[in-house]
């Protein structure tokens, strides 16, 4: 484990925050949660059928961690009142409601919307469509938020030549084309998270083929606008753009094409100008850069919901529990 990953748990932990795994009867789940428990980084529960969650622990019922099954739980009634209250204005009814309170990533968000836990992670076995479709529909947007979107914490190989360990890239997720001003709500969105999950300061670069004017089109544009609309609505934040990923990465480089710029050569949080940048660009950083990538880690709702790759380790699961109950905090502290 790096330091980076190291520090991330062990800020987590003193919280003593509850997560909830939506997919119990994953072994890799089943796994993290043991182990998360065990460690003290949270108090974890999983959601599923009880007999097939015990089936698939390879470690047997030693250490497994408390199981809400939706079909025995007494919790059940509860969320399926929650659910029609949510969702009546669909056409949710309390026959609709009972059905739907059977699925195991509904179950586990409204456990965080009921306030039985404080947030939730999925996605091991379900599409990032369905996981983020429950988050939204269930725990929904924080009352302040513009919009949700995502960002990845990318943690650099350990001894990196740059002498950095971690970055972050949004939106490299959800987000498809965000304008100007959702381009830079999803930064000021990005900065809180930076220094949620690190303790840091953030200072934020926005992303381009152009550094400050070198080039001109309606897409550099797009990103100088957004530049200049967080800078003019939060100038506590250390933001500047519009620029290119190596002045705002390298020093040298940054001084070069960004002389006087507080940001360049030293931006820790990377604003993608679209999905398609911000998906293709960390998954380079991930696969030719040696990064490990936690996320998509979802910003903006009321409470901590987050997606997992269905690719992922137990040791991807637990980074995202220690994420998580930090957002939780973050949530608790606004």
């Amino acid at each position: 484990m790096t330091n980076v990953l190291q520090a991330l748990q062990s800020r987590a932990a003193p919280l003593g925050k509850h997560i909830v795994l939506s997919e119990g009867d994953d072994p890799r789940v089943i796994e993290a949660a043991r182990r998360a428990n065990a460690s003290g980084l949270a108090q974890v529960s999983i959601v599923g059928d009880a007999a097939q969650v015990e089936a698939a622990s390879e470690g047997g019922r030693e250490g497994l961690p408390e199981v809400q099954d939706p079909a025995t739980s007494p919790l059940t009634a509860e969320l399926t009142e929650l659910l029609v209250e949510l969702r009546q204005h669909k056409g949710m009814t309390p026959e609709k409601a009972a059905a739907a309170v059977q699925d195991r990533l509904t179950f586990a968000a409204l456990l965080v919307r009921a306030g039985h836990a404080d947030g939730t992670v999925g996605g091991a076995v379900a599409t990032t469509s369905d996981t983020v479709r429950a988050a939204l529909q269930i725990i929904g947007k924080a009352p302040d938020a513009a919009l949700v979107s995502s960002i990845f914490l990318m943690v650099l190989p350990e001894g990196h030549p740059s002498g950095r360990d971690t970055m972050l890239f949004s939106d490299s997720g959800l987000v498809i084309d965000p304008d100007a001003q959702e381009l830079s709500a999803i930064a000021a969105q990005s900065a809180a998270s930076w220094s949620a999950l690190t303790g840091e300061e953030a200072r934020i670069a926005f992303l381009s083929f152009s550094t400050m004017g070198s080039a001109r089109h309606a897409k550099v544009g797009k990103v100088s606008e957004a530049a200049k609309l967080l800078q003019d609505a939060r100038p506590d934040l250390a933001s500047d753009g519009e620029m290119q990923f190596d002045a705002a990465f390298v020093p040298s480089v940054g001084a070069s094409k960004a002389p006087g710029s507080q940001v360049a050569g030293q931006a820790n949080v990377m604003i993608f100008p679209d999905l398609d940048a911000g998906n293709i660009g960390y998954k380079i950083a991930q696969r030719v850069g040696g990064c490990t990538a936690i996320g998509p880690v979802l910003q903006g709702l009321a409470r901590p919901a987050n997606d997992l790759s269905r690719g992922c380790t137990a040791d991807d699961i637990v980074d995202m529990i220690a994420v998580t109950a930090l957002q939780a905090a973050q949530v608790g502290d606004g």
